[in-house]
């Protein structure tokens, strides 16, 4: 898929990017690469994935990285249940050595995501979400299949795949990864939205939205990030949770009231939400001085 085929699909799904991500996305699907994207939790790294899926007409396939993962939950395992109900069927009707090695066949085997997206007919998109959770020895054992889209089976060799996923590998940075991972990739790190970006979000995402109120929570929003004082920073998510809360509540405009009642939908933690309440809301955002009538101009 060609550099414009691309940002046109990405425009059908209302995604909002700019002239580095859709060219990173083109030619790192044109090469082959993995792709690794750093940045901060709620900047919208997972979203890429999904709407790189949607875009390729792919499946999503997805790993999610935790401290102690390990490769029967990653790669594959036996279905031992099956195994041993095999052999109490099978004991004394069946050679020995062929019995062993039909408990290891594909009958048996249980695929987790590294495996099924190596050996599935149709390319997926694989997202190996937040790897710097994982452990340092989980990040080697991904490096066969990164380098050579092969994994190694002890009781079934090397398996190669069938066909080449998009691999997508985000991580907030919760520590260092190797450099032998990050050689393997291409390299994304993206940032919280500007005020211009994060309303057009709100536009695409929710476009029934008084635009006076998203130009609004998208400044809230802003000024929330920017402040010390918070320890979460509100992830895009959050801010599209919180304008359709608002809307939800036929609010139009972002009074103390308002901000009391939903807070919860764009912070999510006591002292946070005391910090929001000190805020005072804008009557208007787009730096006009008041003359476009509430209405962001294009």
């Amino acid at each position: 898929m060609d550099l414009q085929t691309l940002k046109k699909k990405m425009d059908e799904a209302n995604y909002i990017y700019d002239d580095t991500l859709a060219t990173v996305l083109a030619v790192s699907l044109q090469l082959g690469r993995p792709l690794l994207i750093e940045g901060a939790a709620g900047v919208g790294k997972t979203e890429i994935a999904k709407v790189m899926a949607s875009a390729l007409d792919r499946d999503l396939v997805r790993l999610q990285c935790y401290e102690g993962l390990d490769e029967s939950k990653a790669l594959y395992e036996w279905n031992y249940q099956k195994q041993l109900l095999s052999i109490q069927v099978n004991m004394g009707v069946q050679d020995g050595d062929e019995l062993t090695r039909s408990l290891f066949s594909d009958e048996y085997l249980l695929e987790r995501p590294l495996l099924k997206s190596i050996r599935s007919e149709k390319p997926v998109v694989l997202l190996i979400d937040e790897i710097d959770k994982a452990d340092e020895e989980f990040e080697a054992f991904l490096l066969e299949l990164l380098s050579d889209l092969q994994v190694s089976i002890p009781e079934v060799g090397t398996v190669k795949a069938k066909s080449v996923p998009f691999v997508v590998l985000t991580s907030n940075r919760a520590r260092p990864l190797s450099e032998a991972l990050r050689r393997r990739c291409a390299y994304l790190y993206i940032q919280y939205p500007d005020m211009e970006k994060e309303l057009a979000i709100l536009r695409a995402k929710l476009p029934h939205v008084d635009d006076r109120l998203c130009a609004q929570v998208a400044l809230a929003v802003q000024k929330l990030r920017a402040s010390e004082a918070i320890l979460k920073k509100p992830s895009i998510a959050e801010t599209l949770d919180w304008a359709a809360a608002l809307d939800a509540l036929g609010v139009r405009e972002l009074t103390p009231d308002a901000l009391r009642q939903t807070a919860g939908f764009v912070l999510k933690n006591n002292e946070d939400i005391a910090v929001l309440e000190t805020m005072e809301p804008h009557d208007h955002t787009c730096g006009c001085g008041g003359h476009c009538g509430g209405h962001h101009h294009e």
